[in-house]
């Protein structure tokens, strides 16, 4: 799995690859609200765990642990999570959510920052910080089916290509650059869902 492949210049491993196919599926399901994103995301976020441990992003790496548990919420909330426990529908935050969200942004990246740099010997805890703790909150709001969970991910993921283009995981950068483009199409399929449920 950690066995080196080469394709048009780029250079990444066999599970780097089962990862980004892994992910980019995820993400597909997750803009239809297809509630098997779930599965995939569970199975992608242990092989990309791996992944990052490789590459010394142990912030990332532990961010998959968490993804795998919030994936078990997120698909429980989006088959039950709604009123009398039936699915859950798109909806967006209000004021005090954005604020709330903020401020556990900045507070997440904050403890992981001293966090990583503390007890790893990885050379980017304050980009690794900032990125795991707007990534946890993407997977939350994703997992209430917040349509601003798209605006986290598109954040995390432009400032991701450039940390991944670092670290010399150019495949990975690949797909967080597909992930921008993807998150800002699940971002108007989740504003008109919510139009169309308003109608």
């Amino acid at each position: 799995m950690n066995d080196s492949l080469s394709l048009l210049g780029l250079h990444f491993t066999v599970l780097e690859l089962i990862s980004f196919v892994l992910s980019l599926l995820t993400v597909l399901l997750n803009i239809r609200q297809n509630h098997w994103a779930w599965l995939l995301a569970i199975i992608s976020s242990a092989a990309y765990g791996m992944v990052f441990f490789n590459a010394r992003l142990y912030g990332d790496m532990g961010l998959q642990l968490v993804f795998i548990v919030v994936s078990v919420w997120g698909w429980h909330s989006w088959l039950r999570g709604g009123a009398l426990h039936q699915p859950l529908q798109v909806t967006r935050l209000d004021r005090a959510g954005w604020s709330i969200s903020l401020a556990g942004w900045a507070v997440g990246f904050v403890l992981l920052a001293w966090f990583l740099k503390t007890w790893t010997d990885t050379d980017v805890p304050r980009a690794d910080g900032f990125l795991t703790a707007g990534s946890l909150l993407g997977q939350v709001l994703l997992s209430r089916k917040k349509v601003e969970n798209w605006h986290a991910w598109i954040a995390v993921d432009v400032l991701y290509v450039g940390l991944y283009l670092y670290k010399q995981l150019v495949l990975t950068a690949i797909l967080y650059a597909l992930f921008v483009l993807m998150a800002a199409y699940g971002l108007r399929a989740w504003k008109r869902a919510v139009q169309g449920a308003a109608a």
